[in-house]
């Protein structure tokens, strides 16, 4: 793992310190100010170490004061974040293979220690996945990170050490698989990419042994997703193609939605070569969920409808430089989107941004990327840090628009 990486990963720490503490970044500055009796620290110098573009090293004694950590696990983190060989990031944010240990994971253990387990257990645990499902949709990775992983180190052991019939084993492993990858999910919006991959193979492992090839779709899907946004753009694409495949054409209809969904991403992400097969996997996609109505779907489907395929329309044609077909869909599905989900509404606020400044309307774009950092201030998600990169690199084209150097000089460019 690159500085750069630990860098982030001390920021998301450093943040969750803060939000632990209850106070914005404005209010850790003053209360930094009051501490050292200078006013030397401000709200952007504080987001700036969230982000991992600068590490506090003099300001460690006063964060831990301020934020009721220990100086010792501020002082080795910040070691961590410089590559330094004795620093680590603290428990929070413990990797899966720390939690899972050594070896096949989801090979039973001879000897089973464990209790006996029926199918009311397994449901205990899937209302258990579900309330994480539903925690994200309000929740950033680096608030859901440490539970999810810890939940889904709990569910493996269960499998190796407890004893169950056919039936209820066969149950775990789904709950297994669907755990992975909703912590695959948070760990990758967290910016931890080796663990979340980690978690999404082991899912895709525990989904094959119960026969559940949509689950296995999903898993490979989402995996292709991260591949496809973090510089893998052609494995992107053959993964997620092959969930398509793998879930094949009795899938319930609104998983396949969903699949032809990452397909015409994983092809957007691949540029411009790619835009009929990204527009023909958008047609795909819309078919699908018409042939929905009605159908049962997986409980992790919950959340596929016309509107978020709308959004992702919208973001294959800002990804594709067609601004005239983005706009109107990204602003017709915000008028109508949920004001709790502050993540998703940042994110799509930001490929807005993006889509007026590719109209050549720069204040507008400024307007929208002001709402949108205004969203994600608080927002443990190394996602939207992202998306806000991306923005704001957008946005310095514009440089001489008031409205422009306005949000440039809260959000300086790295």
């Amino acid at each position: 793992m690159d500085t750069t990486e630990r860098k982030r990963q001390f920021g998301q720490y450093l943040a969750r310190l803060r939000r632990d503490a209850r106070l914005s970044q404005r209010g850790l500055a003053n209360r930094l100010c009051a501490v050292s009796g200078t006013a030397s620290v401000t709200r952007n110098e504080v987001s700036r170490w969230e982000r991992g573009e600068r590490i506090p090293g003099a300001w460690l004694p006063a964060l831990a004061a301020v934020l009721g950590a220990r100086l010792e696990a501020l002082e080795s983190a910040a070691a961590y974040a410089r590559g330094e060989a004795q620093g680590r990031l603290p428990g929070a944010f413990a990797t899966l293979a720390d939690l899972l240990g050594p070896g096949d994971p989801l090979e039973p253990l001879t000897a089973r220690t464990g209790r006996r387990i029926g199918a009311d257990n397994v449901a205990g645990l899937a209302g258990r996945v579900h309330g994480l499902r539903l925690a994200d949709d309000v929740l950033a990775g680096g608030d859901l990170i440490g539970p999810a992983f810890r939940e889904l180190s709990g569910a493996v052991r269960l499998h190796r050490e407890a004893s169950y019939d056919e039936a209820t084993g066969r149950q775990l492993l789904v709950q297994v698989g669907e755990l992975a990858q909703i912590s695959g999910w948070i760990a990758s919006d967290a910016g931890q990419h080796d663990e979340a991959e980690r978690a999404y193979r082991l899912g895709i492992s525990a989904a094959r042994q119960a026969g559940d090839t949509s689950l296995v779709a999903n898993l490979a899907g989402s995996l292709a997703y991260q591949l496809s946004n973090t510089g893998r753009e052609l494995e992107g694409i053959d993964l997620a193609e092959a969930a398509v495949h793998e879930a094949g054409s009795e899938a319930p209809p609104k998983t396949r939605a969903l699949f032809f969904d990452r397909v015409a991403w994983a092809h957007t992400r691949a540029g411009q070569t790619h835009a009929q097969a990204a527009m023909r996997a958008l047609g795909e996609a819309h078919e699908a969920l018409s042939a929905a109505d009605g159908d049962e779907a997986p409980t992790w489907a919950y959340w596929v409808s016309r509107e978020e395929l709308e959004v992702m329309d919208a973001r294959v044609f800002t990804e594709l430089r067609r601004p005239l077909r983005a706009v109107p869909l990204l602003s017709r599905v915000l008028d109508r989107y949920d004001a709790t989900h502050a993540r998703e509404l940042a994110l799509y606020l930001s490929w807005l941004a993006v889509a007026y400044a590719d109209a050549n309307e720069p204040e507008e774009a400024a307007a929208t990327a002001r709402r949108m950092f205004d969203l994600s201030a608080d927002v443990a998600s190394e996602r939207t840090s992202e998306r806000g990169r991306v923005v704001v690199g957008r946005l310095a084209e514009f440089g001489d628009v008031p409205e422009v150097r306005a949000v440039l000089a809260d959000h300086p460019p790295a």
